[in-house]
């Protein structure tokens, strides 16, 4: 069910005009996490594609939300790997159009089991001023941006308009030359930092604690129906269920 957020969302302060209201559907204890935003283009590189699912798993599973825009591409590999239950989407139509439709069944996902949030109201499409307005909410709810890859005059260059404006840190994916070359641009010109060791650079957020935690478990307590847990978690279903952690109870998961 779409619903209005009535309270003020801090990291929004920093946007030149700050949204008037925001309709959402899912989980809003995840504006309260740590936040991480993940952009790129719609065509990723097979490179790019790897190394992005490895930063939103790896940040994902030390308790990092991440927050994009539910695009093709980077976007929708960003939210698949963060997994649906710890990451915002923000949408630039109204939260009864699930677009783009190839990414329905994870946003879906996302509406059961994380965060969908948009400006604007029902009824309302995707247009290109509407798109760009997507954009700088989802630069302004992460503590950093991180862009995946990017051409030089692409949107997710006018992100990156934003995130300057906001002092946020920029951090991309180190690419051959003549490859991305708006993050090379970044690169050449000192306005960004290059990840060279995923591993360290995600082992500087979350904490321990959230790495000891149980993913899976974690995930149980959204409640997620059986089909939608094992197209998640195909190699643990069975044996928590036989484990006895889980139990199956009209189709829904449930942690015993």
């Amino acid at each position: 069910m779409i619903q209005k957020i009535e309270f003020n969302i801090p990291e929004l302060d920093s946007m030149k005009k700050t949204p008037k209201s925001l309709n959402y559907i899912g989980n809003l204890k995840l504006l309260s996490k740590q936040k991480i935003s993940i952009i790129g283009t719609r065509r990723p590189s097979s490179y790019t594609k790897m190394q992005t699912a490895r930063l939103a798993s790896e940040l994902g599973r030390r308790g990092i939300c991440i927050v994009s825009g539910a695009a093709m591409g980077v976007d929708a590999i960003s939210h698949k790997n963060a997994k649906s239950h710890n990451t915002i989407a923000v949408m630039a139509n109204g939260l009864d159009i699930r677009y783009p439709n190839v990414n329905k069944s994870i946003i879906e996902g996302i509406e059961t089991h994380g965060l969908v949030l948009s400006e604007y109201e029902a009824g309302i499409k995707a247009a290109p001023w509407s798109f760009v307005v997507r954009n700088e909410i989802v630069v302004a709810l992460g503590d950093i941006l991180i862009v995946a890859e990017a051409d030089l005059k692409s949107g997710s260059m006018r992100s990156v308009e934003f995130a300057l404006k906001m002092k946020k840190e920029i951090v991309v994916l180190p690419h051959r030359l003549n490859e991305s070359l708006g993050t090379q641009y970044l690169l050449k010109n000192n306005l960004a930092k290059a990840v060279y060791d995923i591993e360290e650079f995600c082992s500087s957020f979350g904490d321990m604690d959230s790495l000891k935690s149980d993913d899976f478990l974690e995930y149980c307590k959204t409640n997620p129906t059986y089909e939608e847990a094992i197209s998640l978690y195909s190699d643990k279903v069975f044996e928590y269920e036989l484990s006895g952690k889980i139990e199956l109870v009209n189709g829904v998961i449930k942690i015993v």
